[in-house]
């Protein structure tokens, strides 16, 4: 919709729309230049108010406002001493203008085009390290909640004359910022413009979770398949990697992450801290990860196995079999245990901070210790399924942490009833849930470089080579 060339018909459209006096922090503001008229909508809180007072006292010093048919864009060229502005003759960019957190401005004489006037300010938290995903040596900052912000971050680190960061915009009604950031001539061409195709043409009303929100509209959700679909991740120097590598990163406003696309299963065994050792020492890290992550799949449905039918099992290791297996069955033992776990991750999550590592530490050896002694759990339990919680967290997703679980709860189920030929049937479902997980990949397999087969991008996911000059 188009403005009109009558000055008071405009201010009646933006009224209807917006409606001030129906909102108390959205604020209409009309000043007198002279013998003509400035009228401003903005919301207060968003606005600089600095800035605004000294424009407002600029205008209001002005002995007139141009005239004539480009009289806004004369006022935007000779009479606005502001870096971001622009003018509009659509209602629509006007209102989004304004909701975004700038100022819409219309003059008695502009005719049919507003002044549009960027002066907004978010509330914003500091760049801190992410908690989830630390690391022991490197840079120590992490995206916040606002889109320029963490464009600001990458460009920081890629000071590329190729980089690109593309504008989108996604839902009808919430007008939700993103960004696609990627290197021109390193990115996949068709893949840049295939994902921003698919992101215009999103069916969706609002984005209110963020990221979380903009991924449920971007690929079908199936239910059966817990796997991530996408891998995140809240640290500006590894999604600068990831651009330097030629990935797409997808940012989304009002969310501190960034979506690195396209993703595979071994890409979330990656991460930074890997690159600020020597390739020896990241590489040691990374294999070592690789062990111990798929350790927390296998192990206990094997250890499990090996309880059920014990004439597989080596002499040589049959102390790890319990010798007083407890009043119920190590199967509901082992499911009980993992139910316990969630639990005290459930209550330390709403624990204060101050009560959160002493509770959790001392819930866990209370009830472990007690639940031993009344004959609940074997400490073999308590043992392994410790070792499992913890090395759940040498990988920093969470849905990939409790994709596993749910993987490792149907292979003892499986186990239970069919032994060993269940397990065998579990790893072929998950290998088969893994390579039909649907993501933003297009051509590409959820196990690549493992199907298809490339050596040397496998080479690279596992051993932390030099960067080449």
């Amino acid at each position: 919709m188009h403005f009109s060339s009558v000055y008071r018909e405009n201010i009646a459209q933006m009224d209807n729309v917006l409606m001030p006096d129906r909102s108390f922090d959205l604020v209409k503001r009309r000043l007198l230049v002279g013998g003509d008229s400035l009228t401003m909508y903005y919301i207060n809180g968003f606005v600089k108010d600095d800035i605004m007072e000294k424009l407002m006292q600029y205008f209001i010093g002005l002995d007139a406002l141009p005239r004539g048919e480009n009289a806004a864009e004369v006022f935007l060229t000779a009479n606005l001493p502001y870096v971001e502005a622009r003018t509009t003759a659509e209602c629509d960019p006007a209102v989004t203008q304004v909701l975004s957190g700038g100022v819409c401005m219309f003059g008695s004489t502009f005719g049919g085009c507003a002044v549009l006037i960027d002066a907004r300010t978010y509330p914003l938290r500091s760049v801190e390290e992410p908690e989830s995903d630390r690391v022991m040596r490197g840079a120590r900052d992490g995206f916040v909640e606002t889109l320029l912000f963490n464009t600001a971050l990458l460009r920081r680190r890629l000071r590329d004359p190729d980089l690109r960061v593309e504008y989108h915009r996604a839902g009808r009604r919430s007008r939700t910022d993103l960004a696609l950031v990627y290197v021109e001539g390193k990115a996949d061409a068709d893949y840049v413009k295939w994902l921003g195709e698919k992101i215009d043409d999103i069916d969706a009303d609002y984005l209110p979770m963020g990221h979380a929100s903009l991924i449920e509209t971007l690929i079908p959700k199936r239910w059966y398949n817990p796997f991530p679909k996408v891998r995140s991740t809240e640290r500006p120097d590894s999604a600068a990697a990831a651009v330097a590598e030629g990935k797409v990163i997808l940012l989304c406003d009002n969310s501190p992450e960034a979506m690195i696309l396209p993703t595979c299963i071994f890409d979330f065994l990656q991460e930074a801290g890997d690159c600020y050792f020597a390739p020896t020492t990241g590489s040691y890290l990374r294999i070592l990860r690789h062990i111990i992550f798929w350790m927390t799949l296998f192990f206990v449905p094997l250890w499990y196995l090996f309880i059920r039918e014990p004439q597989l099992l080596p002499r040589a290791f049959s102390f790890i079999l319990p010798e007083k297996p407890g009043e119920i069955p190590i199967l509901a033992q082992i499911y009980l245990t993992e139910l316990m776990i969630d639990g005290l991750k459930l209550a330390s999550m709403n624990t204060p901070n101050l009560l959160a590592n002493s509770l959790s530490v001392v819930g866990g050896l209370i009830l472990g210790d007690f639940a031993v002694q009344v004959g609940w759990l074997c400490p073999e339990v308590i043992l392994y399924m410790a070792f499992v919680t913890i090395a759940n967290f040498t990988q920093t997703s969470y849905e990939l942490g409790y994709a596993v679980k749910f993987m490792r709860m149907i292979l003892l189920a499986l186990t239970a009833l069919f032994g060993g030929w269940g397990l065998l049937l579990g790893l072929a479902g998950t290998v088969l849930l893994v390579a039909t997980n649907a993501t933003l990949n297009r051509k590409r397999n959820y196990l690549y470089p493992l199907l298809p087969w490339n050596g040397k991008a496998m080479l690279r996911l596992l051993v932390r080579m030099k960067k080449k000059n």
